[in-house]
């Protein structure tokens, strides 16, 4: 399986890559970001790049893959609505579009979140534009589509978030969270679990298009 990554340079997308890199039939990873994932390995190809509206000139480079793994997001803490339609909308779709045409047969798996809004009528922005988000994936013509909905994330195998107060709370509840992943899967899942289950559901399918923490970890 050849796999499209976007995001790599993130917390879920560092665990994602982590079990791509590690999973024999994970062929070849494309990874698409901001940034460099700081990771050297044989079968690892990163494109480092600030337009992330128009991939003309990469075209050819994004074609023949099975998976797109879409990490790539931000949090809507203190940002203006249509800046966070800009970052998690637009950005989704342009690459999401652009797979599609290139690869008809392609599966896309998009992280989201818990509390999601699918009506795309809630009160809370941030859910609304996901819902959009959502949506409008799942009208494209991949082969398939699944939404990733996990609450808590439980980094593992030495991922970190950027962010240095969240990487704070979680080395603070690192043992809280390892307790409540194992005990109640419904809201704490790991970065290991998404990646596991995003190469599962890629290879296999699922029964449902949107995948909460406990479908993830059932994977």
């Amino acid at each position: 399986m050849k796999v499209v990554l976007f995001g790599a340079s993130g917390m879920v997308g560092q665990g994602v890559l982590l079990e791509c890199l590690r999973d024999g039939a994970v062929t070849q990873v494309l990874s698409v970001g901001r940034s460099a994932s700081g990771r050297h390995d044989a079968k690892l190809t990163e494109i480092v790049r600030d337009n992330f509206l128009d991939y003309s000139d990469i075209a050819p480079q994004l074609a023949g893959y099975d998976a797109c793994f879409f990490c790539l997001g931000v949090s809507s803490l203190g940002m203006e609505a249509e800046r966070y339609r800009h970052l998690t909308y637009d950005i989704t779709l342009a690459a999401a579009t652009t797979l599609a045409r290139l690869n008809p047969q392609m599966t896309f798996v998009y992280v989201t979140g818990a509390g999601t809004d699918s009506t795309e009528r809630g009160r809370v922005m941030w859910a609304r534009v996901k819902g959009k988000t959502e949506n409008d994936l799942l009208k494209l013509p991949f082969r398939a589509a699944y939404m990733f909905r996990p609450a808590a994330i439980q980094p593992l195998h030495g991922v970190r978030s950027k962010t240095g107060w969240v990487q704070s709370i979680y080395v603070v509840t690192a043992p809280l969270l390892s307790w409540l992943s194992r005990v109640a899967p419904k809201y704490v899942t790991t970065t290991e679990q998404m990646g596991r289950a995003m190469i599962k559901v890629a290879r296999d399918g699922y029964k449902k298009p949107v995948l909460e923490s406990e479908d993830i970890n059932s994977l």
